[in-house]
């Protein structure tokens, strides 16, 4: 598998949980052709917390980089000539961009988001639409793909983004094993909203995410609303709203999606028939099967396990991007085309 050079841009006053996403998630692993570099304009660099870092490289290093990641950064003040040159160059180059939180506003300002789709931290939201009219902003998002140019929203939202391109370099399987570790949810829908009302759960009453992992373990049973409510002994209206004010999403769609994740690591996975897998994952027939990756994924499931077998040594740098299950395709998309246009409870 050759090596994928992931540059991680540090700009002065890059906020330290923004800049240890990628850098956690790109690191060096056995299962990954990932090799991270933290770079930056000098040596030195101011976090927003009030504390320096040291970066191992400067901006030379992004001309050969196959990934240029910018993180968040505060204050937002103009960034110098040197470091949106280098941006552009990355973009001209055909090269992936991306950007984490209000790292977008240095894509911005480098001219690599015009006439694309992007994404900021909700509360800078408005004043990025005022200072880039060439962008077309999406508020209610986690993350807008829009093949080698990517955003997130706010911090956290990093997270889903950067397992969203594990995912399309690597697969499933590879994005879950590296989610498990990080302890995080291997797949939440780009679409959904970035703020949620009630992330974490009111005093005095239960979060359902008990729910949610015992759903998860019988993907391939008949879970309708009614037997999810039961189980978390609900009213199904009670749950529905409490589902969405948690998750930013439908019971519906994330049940959608979490079997979508089961079929793509079973097919990676295992030489179950499609038949099998589209049982499994609880989608009942193949031809349902097909349909949803179809309408979801842009492709199909023998596709997909042709792309990201076990047996298949392929780069991220020169592999078309796959489509995941965190964004909704644009009709006629190809892939190198794609934004999350779904919009999320909340």
């Amino acid at each position: 598998m050759a090596v994928h050079r992931v540059a991680v841009l540090a700009l002065d006053g890059v906020t330290p949980l923004d800049l240890a996403i990628p850098t956690q998630i790109f690191t060096t692993r056995p299962e990954t052709p990932y090799e991270m570099t933290l770079c930056a304009l000098q040596p030195k660099v101011a976090t927003s917390a009030g504390f320096a870092l040291l970066a191992d490289e400067g901006l030379e290093q992004i001309s050969s980089a196959d990934t240029v990641i910018v993180p968040g950064f505060e204050p937002i003040l103009p960034l110098p000539d040197a470091v949106l040159e280098t941006l552009a160059g990355a973009r001209d180059r055909g090269k992936r961009v991306v950007s984490i939180c209000t790292g977008a506003f240095a894509l911005a300002a480098a001219g690599v988001l015009d006439g694309l789709h992007a994404t900021t931290h909700w509360k800078h939201i408005d004043e990025f639409e005022r200072s880039f009219p060439a962008v077309s902003v999406d508020r209610d998002v986690l993350y807008v793909d829009e093949g080698d140019v990517l955003t997130s929203a706010g911090v956290c939202c990093g997270i889903d983004l950067c397992l969203h391109i594990v995912r399309r370099d690597l697969g499933a399987e590879v994005a879950n094993q590296i989610a498990r570790g990080l302890v995080a949810a291997p797949h939440r829908d780009g679409g959904q909203a970035q703020y949620v009302p009630a992330p974490v759960a009111v005093a005095g009453e239960a979060s359902l995410s008990g729910t949610r992992g015992w759903a998860l373990q019988r993907l391939g049973e008949p879970l309708t609303l009614r037997v999810l409510a039961r189980h978390a002994g609900l009213s199904q209206r009670t749950f529905m709203r409490r589902f969405t004010e948690e998750t930013g999403t439908t019971p519906l769609q994330w049940m959608l999606n979490a079997r979508l994740g089961r079929a793509r690591e079973l097919l990676e996975t295992t030489d179950r028939s499609v038949e099998q897998v589209a049982r499994d994952c609880g989608l009942g027939t193949a031809a349902n099967l097909r349909l949803h990756f179809r309408r979801v994924l842009d492709t199909t499931p023998t596709a997909y396990r042709r792309t990201f077998t076990r047996s298949t040594s392929r780069s991220p740098a020169c592999s078309p991007a796959a489509p995941s299950e965190e964004h909704i395709v644009v009709p006629g998309a190809n892939g190198r085309r794609s934004r999350s246009v779904s919009r999320g409870g909340g």
